[in-house]
């Protein structure tokens, strides 16, 4: 992909929870593949964390695309309606839809704990927003997608198959799957695409936090999984590769309704990180 720039130029996508992390990166790649994106999320001031709608679509412009801020609570339903029906006022069309948006600082307290030491407002947490959420967006912006015959990407987890982090996120990210099946076989004679996707570590700015060891490395420890090196870890863009693959892809509806490992992607598409690796941490 590095060297088909501006493929998705005139092309409009909605990407969710873009202030940083995966989302961010997404965002960044459609920008510098030529679209026009609206990053959505609720930070319009730094916090803890570094990154806002604005610094994202910042980004974008500088990158080649047009990027378009938006503030918005993907917990608020007439908010999410208000969006999609100012693209349609805007510009009429609705090409890429990314469903990324997930509340990480608050689900990162559950890491590693059986189920009976995570509560149930952490169960309302994880599903309302990462799994209600992308509900809402697909729910309203399906029309503008089928006038496209465009794609749906739900970023989900290889946790949907195997344990991972806790029951309640395991849970969460195979009903996200199941939903990218299920509104795959209701769009099935529409020309829109669905996937789930599954990216392995991602070295966000969440991540970012964690310190060097005494050799330099940042070392994290999953409870029950294993030791990552993040130095090793995934870029935020590689995911956004992956989604502009698809997006250019006149048969990327083969793969409607089935879950995809970047890295996979990454091998059939031909495209490698910022640092010219095929990262494989899950």
């Amino acid at each position: 992909m590095d060297g088909i720039p501006q493929v998705l130029r005139d092309k409009v996508a909605v990407v969710t929870g873009a202030s940083r992390g995966i989302g961010k990166g997404i965002a960044l790649e459609l920008g510098a593949a030529g679209a026009t994106v609206y990053v959505t999320g609720r930070s319009a001031t730094p916090g803890r964390l570094p990154g806002t709608v604005h610094a994202t679509t910042a980004e974008i412009d500088t990158l080649g695309g047009t990027g378009i801020p938006v503030v918005c609570d993907h917990r608020d339903d007439d908010a999410v309606e208000r969006l999609f029906e100012r693209i349609r006022t805007e510009h009429g069309r609705l090409d890429v839809l990314v469903n990324n948006v997930y509340n990480s600082p608050a689900a990162a307290r559950w890491l590693g704990k059986p189920f009976w030491e995570v509560p149930p407002k952490a169960w309302d947490e994880t599903f309302d927003v990462g799994v209600r959420s992308h509900y809402t967006a697909s729910f309203f912006a399906a029309p503008l997608l089928i006038e496209s015959a465009g794609l749906i990407a739900n970023i989900s987890s290889p946790g949907a198959e195997r344990y991972m982090h806790n029951a309640v996120y395991g849970v969460a990210k195979a009903a996200l799957d199941r939903l990218t099946s299920d509104m795959a076989d209701d769009l099935a004679d529409t020309g829109v695409t669905v996937v789930s996707l599954w990216p392995g570590i991602v070295d966000t700015e969440l991540l970012q936090l964690v310190p060097p060891n005494a050799n330099g490395r940042r070392i994290v420890t999953l409870p029950g999984e294993g030791t990552y090196d993040l130095d090793a870890a995934e870029s935020p863009r590689f995911p956004g590769r992956a989604v502009v693959a698809l997006a250019a892809d006149p048969n990327r509806c083969d793969r409607s309704g089935s879950s995809w490992r970047i890295a996979d992607l990454a091998d059939e598409y031909g495209f490698t990180d910022v640092d010219g690796r095929i990262p494989r941490s899950d």
